[in-house]
């Protein structure tokens, strides 16, 4: 990030009437990057924003709600602060927000399918056109355009929606509502045996970790969860396909409306299962029904949160 130094300052000027601020540091090897929780200026110094940067950080808010937290966030990350405002899980004059400009964030799954079994990197290079990496003494050059995130590709706000304080410049958004979906038409397209027997085998995959629930910044009733549920037993906790089919879908249910598709559902997933195609089928419905996109306006209400006798966006049917 060019204008990285420029961030570093906003938060430190800031720091003092925070108590803490949220973004990314170096992890456990140099091709991952960490959530990174800033209390001092030394915190601050350590900070890095790039392409490896995916967390959605927002997903931490919710448990820190009546502090006072700074957080960095890409424009998928600030659509899911504005969803967690219109539902008053947290309070905008808790939250300060820092915000920029995202040209998109690399998928540790592509890098590992173009690199093949790779052992320890020693080290990694990112910028917009190139991830180079060190393995074993050997240089390895992947394209970012073959190993940058599905959802990025078709972002239409790369830039935080909402934010206290922005840092350099606002990236053109060229995608449009209809190619964040052309994967979701290319599926609608097969038969609905071929469609089933798709799901049922990915499905089949679940290990059942809830690493998906527990990394989406909307799944906020963990603690009544119907996978967990004991009264009423909603779910077996039997390995059957069965039973994680049933959780996908009421957990696509719970999100209906709200999902900001930041795609930290599939990402957290360790089998890969490609679960973000199922919650933006539900979107792609919620656009056509009620016009309505998550996480963009924080004083609109979710259509599904609120009853209207006569929707404007649904005309009567014809009989």
């Amino acid at each position: 990030m060019k204008n990285l130094e420029d961030l570093k300052k906003q938060i430190k000027d800031g720091l003092s009437e925070l108590d803490v601020v949220i973004g990314w540091t170096d992890s456990f090897d140099p091709l991952h990057a960490t959530p990174h929780f800033m209390r001092s200026e030394a915190d601050v110094d350590k900070l890095k924003v790039d392409a490896l940067c995916v967390h959605n950080l927002a997903t931490y808010l919710p448990s820190l709600k009546g502090k006072k937290v700074g957080i960095v966030v890409k424009g998928c990350d600030s659509r899911s602060v504005v969803e967690l405002l219109q539902e008053n899980l947290i309070k905008r004059e808790d939250v300060t927000i820092f915000g920029f400009g995202c040209k998109g964030v690399v998928d540790q799954t592509k890098i590992r399918r173009a690199a093949g079994e790779v052992g320890q990197v020693e080290a990694c290079e990112v910028n917009d056109t190139e991830v180079k990496l060190t393995v074993a003494g050997k240089e390895l050059k992947l394209s970012m355009a073959d190993v940058l995130a599905d959802k990025c590709q078709t972002c239409r706000y790369p830039n935080a929606v909402l934010s206290d304080q922005f840092v350099g410049e606002e990236i053109k958004a060229t995608a449009s509502f209809e190619d964040g979906y052309k994967d979701l038409e290319e599926f609608e397209a097969k038969s609905t045996e071929e469609k089933f027997a798709f799901w049922l085998g990915e499905m089949d995959r679940c290990i059942r970790c809830y690493a998906c629930r527990n990394a989406c910044p909307m799944c906020v009733c963990r603690d009544h969860c119907v996978a967990q549920s004991r009264d009423p037993h909603w779910l077996s906790q039997e390995a059957h396909v069965r039973d994680k089919w049933m959780f996908q879908v009421i957990h696509a249910y719970h999100l209906t409306g709200r999902c900001t598709e930041c795609g930290e559902c599939q990402r957290a997933c360790p089998v890969d299962i490609p679960i973000l195609l199922f919650k933006k089928k539900f979107n792609k419905e919620i656009k056509e029904v009620f016009n309505y996109e998550a996480g963009l306006d924080p004083e609109a209400t979710p259509p599904l949160q609120t009853f209207k006798i006569d929707e404007p966006t649904i005309k009567e049917k014809e009989w």
